[in-house]
């Protein structure tokens, strides 16, 4: 199932292009999301950010009207090839801090040299794990709100440090690429954004 992230802004246009392509859709309320399903059979669920539950009325304005920022959270994005980490209040960018550390790649050599390779790689992504632990218990401070994103496993081992263990990760997860300041950038708004999951009737 496709997944989008629409900026609350946005969100009428896309309910306009949505209607354009399959019709007029009827809506409801289940599981907390809005969910819309058009005569052609296309459908889509729609959450809010932050792992909000949406309670009110089957109405595309009103469900965008609930969009909550929280007033401090933090986004933690880790990859083998690096991290970048931010402290917010509301939509403003409080403190950040972005890194790379070398994690060197696979080798195709067999035996006792493939052996020595995976643990010098597996020794530089846990050096490159504490730094990014080190470095978000400092930026996110006074956070409890956690929006993460990069590779599922090296985000649950920085996550994993006992100075880490007050934060709650909520959605979306936000797949990106090595963390770079543009990256972090954008996570920052995608993190706000709308979580759709689009489902198209085949076509006859």
């Amino acid at each position: 199932m496709p997944t989008v992230l629409v900026p609350a802004a946005r969100w009428p246009r896309w309910i306009t292009n949505f209607a354009n392509s399959h019709g007029d859709p009827s809506l409801s309320v289940a599981d907390g999301a809005l969910v819309g399903l058009a005569p052609d059979g296309s459908r889509f669920s729609a959450s809010l950010p932050f792992s909000q539950r949406y309670d009110g009325p089957p109405a595309t304005d009103a469900f965008a009207a609930e969009v909550r920022v929280p007033e401090r959270w933090g986004l933690l994005l880790v990859r083998k090839g690096g991290f970048a980490i931010a402290g917010l209040e509301g939509e403003a960018l409080t403190a950040s801090k972005v890194g790379q550390r070398h994690v060197q790649g696979r080798t195709k050599a067999g035996g006792q040299s493939q052996q020595r390779f995976a643990r010098r790689r597996g020794n530089q992504a846990r050096a490159a794990y504490e730094a990014a632990a080190d470095h978000a218990f400092r930026v996110l401070e006074g956070v409890t709100t956690v929006v993460t994103g990069g590779d599922r496993p090296a985000v649950e081992d920085v996550l994993s440090d006992t100075r880490l263990s007050h934060l709650t990760v909520v959605g979306p997860w936000l797949a990106v690429p090595d963390p770079r300041r543009a990256v972090l950038e954008a996570a920052v708004a995608d993190a706000q954004a709308l979580v759709v999951e689009v489902v198209n009737a085949p076509r006859a």
